[in-house]
């Protein structure tokens, strides 16, 4: 099918699939080797700098071949600060909430995608609320962690799986 500008759509989206499989693959690679050499839990100050830093080298250079070493760079650390958290889930027996996880997060991807591209339908309505939904599910988190709120800890991470649902409809 062609698009505006005569760009093959189907073309455009199987290469940013296969970019996207490949910075997963990237990124647990990293989480691997993270688990298997032990590295401790990154300071959260570190990380917080990484994530943000190399996101917005990542945003600055997205029109030039550069983009692509920061995405990579910031999807292998993402990994790499991941990887010590699943690290201690597995050490404490922990193996089936990774994989169930992680293959919650492959079904919901796959069967979320298809639904937009076999309905074709414009989920583009969606970017202001799930903007304020995810600023507000990220303060009840930092509520939940400060106060020690464990009902509220899992509200949050329902909120986020739906927000982040919704915003795998709105990007598709």
């Amino acid at each position: 099918r062609i698009g505006a500008g005569g760009i093959e759509i189907n073309s455009v989206l199987k290469n940013t699939y296969l970019l996207l499989a490949m910075t997963l693959l990237f990124s647990a690679l990293m989480a691997g080797a993270a688990i298997a050499f032990r590295v401790p839990p990154v300071n959260i100050i570190v990380t917080l700098v990484g994530w943000f830093g190399l996101l917005f080298l990542t945003t600055r250079f997205r029109n030039s071949p550069l983009g692509l070493v920061f995405v990579f760079a910031f999807t292998g650390f993402l990994g790499f600060t991941l990887g010590p958290i699943v690290g201690h889930y597995l050490a404490l027996g922990g193996g089936q909430v990774v994989m169930t996880a992680l293959g919650g997060t492959g079904v919901i991807f796959l069967g979320l995608s298809g639904y937009v591209l076999t309905t074709k339908k414009d989920f583009s309505f969606l970017g202001g609320m799930l903007m304020v939904g995810i600023l507000v599910a990220f303060v009840a988190g930092l509520g939940a962690a400060i106060f020690g709120l464990s009902t509220l800890s899992l509200a949050v991470s329902a909120m986020f799986v739906l927000l982040m649902s919704g915003l795998i409809l709105y990007q598709t």
